[in-house]
């Protein structure tokens, strides 16, 4: 492609940073959003939602992102669904600002009133703009199509701006001083594996034990504070479909001339389904953890702690085993950076034959949204969450994480790869038994652009233990960046 194309295209791309700062950068306006709302289920019941977006400025005042909402309170604990989102913002006068856009997602928690599983939810905020913060009053609709939930409500919604910061396309391989975040903004990824033990169910008195997998998505706040986001599904324990979103801030101190830490956290957001007894889905955790590196880049933490749920009777005992990479080093001192390739996609991937807790075998489609992280110019990692929105039941979702490996390209722009990933997957009445997945792919890849990518991809998903067992065809887009790590 030639130097107008990809000049044309980061434009369009970088918003109003029409252009490459003189450190090679191109800087996206961004933000991260959240909400309350409390929203009408049939026979009047209500159901308390939280919305969570992160969104960044593709053309001037036109944004676009990754969305998740799910119930805080009410009795729908574990109602959850993800997607997408693109929204209008606009000044008004003075500190006034509006806001105007369109959710598009897919999930649920309950067949009967989510139908397939697609949800939209068109809004109208009204934001008042505090500096770098905003708040206001946000008038919505939420609805879907093939379900019984039909709703229109006000809310709460608060914004922080942030940046989206990638290397120019035509920067790449320039040398750079790695002085700033890149991406979204996180400085390490964890995967995580653990065990909770305790209050499971709704019958008092009758422990149980669950095993779930996730990850956590942190940003260093200074060299021993840090905030982030985690999430997780069960993948052991009966309960097939439970999931936890949630927000966290932590505390850890160096140990043994920084080869440890010892630390701790608390975390709070939403989790539900699979039976567990968690009311309207408003989930606490508190925890400590012991960490050692085994590189520079690669750490291994033990951590145990306590969680409950306020509204139900869950209350357990957790252990949980996470092996984190560290992403960048923001408060390293300044170096010339390292150059590190991602790659975000959203697609639609037909189950083609997916087998349901009633014996019946019929397709399903789910939009997947996957995170890509080059280790090198051949192998890579991925994460993947699934969200079904039609076909017999929806309500299923699926995290998977793993890792990948594809070839050079070929002729005619076109390059062969392949996948391997492990995770949970549950709901929807969909046969996961406990929730543990597997699912080998492989795909073809026809680059369009230096930013874009078409991808075409056939492979399996299979249930460890359920009858889940299904052949997967993929169609999705593929949006490359670069960022510098210190």
């Amino acid at each position: 492609m030639n130097r107008t194309i990809v000049v044309f295209l980061a434009s369009m791309l970088a918003g109003q940073a029409v252009a490459s700062e003189s450190d090679g950068f191109i800087h996206r306006p961004a933000m991260f959003r959240g909400g309350f709302e409390q929203i009408t289920l049939p026979a009047n019941e209500a159901m308390g939602m939280v919305g969570v977006n992160y969104l960044v400025e593709t053309v001037p005042n036109l944004y676009f992102g990754g969305a998740a909402y799910g119930a805080l309170t009410g009795q729908r604990g574990g109602f959850f669904t993800a997607g997408a989102e693109v929204a209008w913002h606009q000044k008004l006068q003075s500190r006034w600002e509006w806001e105007t856009g369109l959710y598009t997602g897919a999930g649920g928690g309950s067949t009967t009133l989510v139908g397939g599983g697609l949800m939209l939810r068109p809004h109208v905020d009204l934001l008042w703009n505090f500096g770098a913060y905003r708040a206001g009053l946000s008038a919505s609709r939420v609805h879907f199509p093939s379900g019984q939930i039909s709703s229109s409500q006000f809310g709460f919604v608060l914004s922080a701006d942030a940046q989206f910061v990638q290397l120019d396309p035509l920067q790449l391989g320039d040398p750079l001083t790695g002085n700033q975040r890149g991406g979204v903004g996180f400085d390490r990824v964890r995967a995580v594996f653990g065990n909770y033990h305790g209050q499971i169910s709704a019958q008092p008195g009758v422990n149980g034990t669950v095993g779930y997998v996730g990850f956590r998505m942190e940003q260093m706040q200074s060299e021993t504070s840090y905030w982030g986001i985690e999430a997780a599904g069960a993948a052991s324990g009966g309960v097939a479909g439970y999931a936890e979103f949630l927000g966290t801030v932590g505390v850890e101190m160096p140990v043994f001339d920084h080869y440890a830490r010892i630390g701790a956290r608390l975390a709070a957001g939403m989790g539900g389904g699979g039976a567990v007894s968690v009311g309207g889905g408003e989930l606490y955790k508190l925890g400590g953890e012991a960490t050692v590196s085994l590189s520079r880049n690669a750490h291994l933490s033990l951590e145990g702690g306590y969680a409950s749920a306020p509204d139900g009777l869950f209350r357990a005992r957790y252990v949980s085993t996470n092996l984190t990479m560290d992403l960048d080093h923001p408060f390293a001192p300044a170096t010339y950076a390292q150059v590190d390739q991602y790659e975000g996609l959203i697609g639609v991937c037909r189950y083609v034959a997916t087998a349901h807790k009633d014996g019946s075998v019929s397709p399903m489609e789910v939009v997947t949204m996957r995170v890509n992280r080059h280790i090198n110019d051949t192998i890579y990692l991925s994460g993947h969450a699934h969200s079904a929105f039609l076909g017999k039941e929806g309500g299923y979702s699926a995290g998977l994480f793993g890792a990948g490996l594809h070839t050079p390209k070929l002729l005619g722009g076109l390059s062969l790869g392949a996948e391997m990933l492990i995770g949970a997957a549950g709901g929807g009445g969909v046969d996961s038994s406990s929730g543990a997945i597997i699912s080998p792919n492989a795909y073809l890849d026809w680059q369009l652009s230096d930013l874009f990518t078409l991808r075409l991809s056939e492979g399996r998903i299979k249930s460890l233990s359920g009858t889940l067992d299904s052949q997967t065809v993929d169609v999705s887009i593929k949006f490359s960046y670069a960022t510098a790590s210190r």
